[in-house]
């Protein structure tokens, strides 16, 4: 990544409160990013929070991630393989804290969740991401994300839109 002290690992269920924490951050921050608001995953209780976190580290197929700087959480991930779509998996919630944005953090979770998806079987990674000229979108071009369809608003009653993209995790 071109800088030390930044490491990628699953979030453990025990680490659920940390990741409330982050992912309120995440909505708060860049409020345009996502199709969830900070207003309807504040008031979810603590228990769907902890059992969100458990379900995923017990399934074997989805993977929740904190990127750490030190011992500091500076990005979050998830990665989930579709229960419908045979070799399809879905990323989401994908964020980086604005002080650690540039150094490679959102291409280390990325690396980590492509990595994850072609091990749990799926052939294309999937996601959704506001139509801007943004890092995220320079990015997830960079790693070779093409959109699919016609973009659609990021949420209900957003002016915001929204593009799907793919990517083929077995391309040349």
């Amino acid at each position: 990544m071109g800088h030390s002290g930044v490491s990628i690992r699953p979030i453990q269920p025990g680490q659920w409160r940390t990741y409330r924490e982050v992912r309120l951050r995440a909505l708060q921050d860049t409020p345009d990013a996502f199709g969830s608001t900070f207003a309807a995953e504040a008031a979810r209780p603590d228990d769907l929070w902890a059992l969100r976190v458990a379900e995923a580290w017990a399934s074997g197929h989805d993977k929740a991630l904190f990127a750490w700087d030190g011992d500091t959480v500076c990005g979050l991930a998830w990665c989930k393989r579709s229960a419908t779509e045979p070799g399809m998996a879905d990323l989401f919630q994908m964020w980086v804290a604005p002080q650690s944005r540039g150094r490679g953090v959102g291409a280390a979770l990325l690396r980590e969740v492509v990595a994850h998806a072609r091990g749990a079987g799926a052939t294309t990674l999937r996601l959704g991401v506001t139509v801007a000229e943004s890092p995220a979108m320079r990015l997830y071009r960079a790693f070779g994300f093409r959109p699919v369809g016609q973009p659609e608003p990021l949420r209900e009653g957003s002016g915001l839109i929204a593009q799907t993209m793919h990517l083929d995790l077995y391309a040349d």
